[in-house]
């Protein structure tokens, strides 16, 4: 999950029933940065990493945008 400050994630874990062992295995925006501009090739690149690394099959990447607007990727191993 793409936080803008941990409230926020911690929101998101409860509302979404999310289990917190499974999100953001290596940190999120706050641990790894918001590099303007780059935010989303960050949060898919390391989301295609992670799932190569841990052997899944599934990651979801999820971005906010500005004016309450978001977008969610979905990547499959192959």
């Amino acid at each position: 999950l793409n936080e803008a400050f941990a409230s926020q994630l911690l929101a998101c874990i409860r509302e979404l029933e999310l289990d917190p062992a499974r999100v953001n295995l290596d940190g999120g925006t706050i641990a790894l940065s918001h590099p303007l501009g780059a935010t989303g090739a960050r949060i898919t690149g390391k989301a295609a990493a992670v799932l190569r690394r841990e052997g899944g099959r599934w990651a979801l990447a999820t971005q906010c945008i500005g004016g309450g607007q978001g977008i969610a990727t979905v990547l499959e191993a192959c």
